[in-house]
């Protein structure tokens, strides 16, 4: 029997997509967990430095202009654009225009990044080194050269939350200087129901959610080049799919419950994933043979246009990745095997049973 991606989606799409923003998100977090404490935290700060900076390049400018900034003062159109684009991936924000020249956003707890308890592991300079990768790089990317940001607040010392405001200066600033940390200013409290809103109060939920799903899903498609390129592509491999695999293990109850699945046999595990990747927008099918599954994926989505530097970084970006799912179906049941084949510029197979 094939079951299509379509009837997948039909079932409940809308909780498939959440589902998927809570594996990436834990995903995320895991690895550079993993690597503070198997590499060390110069390692995991160059890491998340790497990897934000890279997004930063991607989204920063097109965002800008996507969301009707561009024509803002600089501080102003740079704190509502995190303002905007975190609050639409699901993370709480908040937002004060103070002058034209000096413009605040706050992420209040809980920080989407570091999930639950990983806030406790994160050494104060691998938080810092997201500011670095990207906030103190939007007056660059803008040809502002007198625009930085100072950091007001940071949850890893036990300030509650992330905040700060963009400034522009009277000079432009040295490369040092673009982000700045102080202790002795703070936000102030705003109103909530005075916030900006984007015009998307028509927006079904699943469609919230969809977008929930797509601002997780790049955190990964940053983190598989970036891993590859400062660890090399076996170590980084490595590194990923050790991670995946404990994420696929811890996650696979409560993502398995969301989806409504709970019988422990092959052909569930097979409509566990098939649902994921066709929440993910990959082109897949399901085929159950009695105690038997296949899950076909033609080609790879969630890859698709990242710009790995070397050729075999793919493959093994794709092994890596694979691991989130044995890891599942390790939880899922412990003696059922689950095997890779195939390529991700054709098609993708896992047998099942």
């Amino acid at each position: 029997m094939t079951v299509p991606a379509a009837t997948a989606s039909r079932q409940d799409m809308s909780a498939a997509y959440q589902t998927l923003a809570t594996l990436y998100n834990a995903l995320m977090t895991g690895i550079v967990l993993s690597l503070v404490t198997r590499r060390g935290a110069d390692t995991a700060r160059e890491f998340v430095f790497r990897h934000f900076r890279r997004q930063h390049h991607e989204k920063f400018l097109p965002g800008l202009k996507k969301l009707g900034l561009d024509g803002q003062p600089a501080a102003v159109a740079c704190a509502l654009y995190h303002y905007h684009s975190n609050a639409l991936g699901g993370v709480k924000t908040e937002y004060w225009r103070e002058t034209d020249r000096k413009a605040w956003v706050r992420y209040p707890p809980p920080r989407w990044i570091w999930r639950g308890t990983a806030a406790c592991a994160v050494p104060h300079p691998v938080n810092e080194a997201m500011l670095h990768g990207w906030h103190g790089h939007n007056g660059v990317s803008l040809g502002n050269p007198r625009l930085g940001f100072v950091c007001t607040g940071m949850i890893t010392t036990g300030a509650p939350g992330l905040e700060g405001y963009y400034h522009e200066y009277d000079r432009p600033l040295a490369p040092e200087e673009r982000v700045r940390f102080v202790t002795d200013e703070r936000m102030p409290q705003v109103d909530l129901a005075q916030q900006p809103r984007l015009d998307t109060s028509a927006w079904p939920q699943e469609r919230l959610r969809r977008t929930y799903r797509s601002y997780a899903m790049e955190y990964v498609r940053t983190l598989m080049p970036t891993l590859m390129e400062l660890l090399g592509t076996a170590e980084a491999e490595a590194e990923i799919g050790r991670a995946a695999r404990l994420i696929g293990m811890q996650l696979h109850e409560e993502t398995a419950s969301a989806l409504g699945i709970d019988a422990d046999d092959a052909p569930a595990f097979a409509r566990y994933m098939t649902a994921l990747l066709a929440a993910q927008g990959e082109d897949v099918t399901c085929d159950i043979d009695g105690l038997r599954a296949t899950v076909r994926q033609r080609g790879w989505r969630l890859m698709r246009g990242v710009g790995f530097a070397r050729e075999e970084h793919v493959p093994a970006a794709l092994r890596a990745w694979n691991e989130l799912w044995i890891g599942a179906a390790l939880a899922h049941d412990r003696f059922m095997p689950v095997t890779l084949a195939g390529d991700p510029g054709g098609e993708v197979t896992w047998t099942i049973g």
